[in-house]
């Protein structure tokens, strides 16, 4: 009788899962370009991944290339200057993570206060339009801003007395200079988030909370992030995610020579091992690592924050 009655709860969730295919088919329509996107995209090259443990050829292809093992991981622990593009990587997102995370926030809440809605508008416009820029085209204009000759800044520097500094050649200035040129080139986008999620607060919350006496910086801390905290959490574990991915054009944009020694991370090293010396096995074992450590870190922190707030990607 047992055996009996789970065959009929398993057809009928069977069933139950046919009807709601069918009852959402058109909303199942429309998100298959993209679940074929991804599938063909993201999901069939990590299969590539294998030649992470191959002495890939490109003449032989993967299914001929000899086995390694874990040679090349133990090569990239091995290899003197690991330690030193993984310090580099982590401090370079721990930065943005801190500053670049948190600057949409807070100009999304300064903004969130301004009354006139002409200023806020071109206000919101003015700080948007750097994301359409290429990283290229910020990073000469930051190198020009930088520059110890006709820069601005040293300008300022030479009026009030002081040496020029050439900012680039300076190896502590390096992640300073990528975390700002991110901050101004991405803090319009996530204040549209913010902005949403801002304007799904109930105004009679807020008129509640003055009727009993409760100024701005008050309505602030115990209504207006309270209400954004879960778009908040979900935009930090996403950022989790990406944490060891910070990206390879915004980085190697701004790099030379002379600050190479603090501002090579992951991506950059990728790109100049992989692609340019033709390691291709070592540099998709450097990857395979990166991806798993940014997987390792998503799982964990989103376990916290399950725990801790409630919210969670899944």
């Amino acid at each position: 009788m047992h055996v009996e009655a789970q065959a009929i709860k398993a057809s009928q969730r069977k069933r139950s899962t046919l009807s709601n295919l069918w009852k959402y088919r058109a909303l199942y329509f429309i998100s298959l370009p993209g679940l074929i996107y991804f599938a063909i995209f993201k999901y069939v090259p990590l299969a590539g991944n294998v030649i992470a443990f191959q002495n890939y050829n490109i003449f032989r292809g993967v299914f001929k290339s000899p086995w390694v093992g874990w040679d090349h991981f133990k090569r990239m622990f091995d290899y003197a200057d690991f330690h030193q593009i993984l310090a580099n990587t982590l401090l370079i997102n721990l930065y943005d993570l801190l500053f670049g995370f948190t600057a949409p926030i807070v100009l999304a809440l300064l903004l969130n206060e301004v009354r006139r809605t002409a200023f806020k508008r071109v206000i919101q416009t003015t700080i948007f339009m750097p994301h359409f820029l290429s990283w290229v085209i910020i990073s000469g204009i930051f190198i020009g801003i930088l520059s110890p000759s006709t820069g601005i800044i040293n300008q300022v520097l030479a009026w009030i007395g002081m040496e020029p500094i050439y900012f680039m050649a300076k190896e502590q200035f390096t992640r300073s200079i990528i975390v700002v040129s991110g901050i101004w080139r991405d803090s319009g986008w996530g204040i549209i988030v913010y902005l949403a999620a801002l304007a799904a607060i109930n105004p009679n919350l807020y008129e509640a909370a003055e009727i009993d006496g409760a100024n701005r910086w008050h309505q602030t801390i115990y209504i207006t992030f309270p209400a954004i905290l879960p778009t908040v959490t979900v935009l930090f574990l996403l950022n989790i995610g990406n944490f060891l991915d910070f990206g390879f054009e915004r980085v190697y944009v701004f790099l030379n020579p002379l600050n190479n020694q603090t501002g090579q991370i992951f991506d950059t090293y990728i790109y100049e091992a992989g692609l340019r010396r033709g390691q291709f096995s070592y540099t998709t074992a450097v990857g395979l690592f990166k991806s798993v450590s940014g997987l390792a870190l998503l799982v964990i922190t989103n376990w916290l924050s399950k725990r801790a707030t409630g919210n969670s990607l899944y």
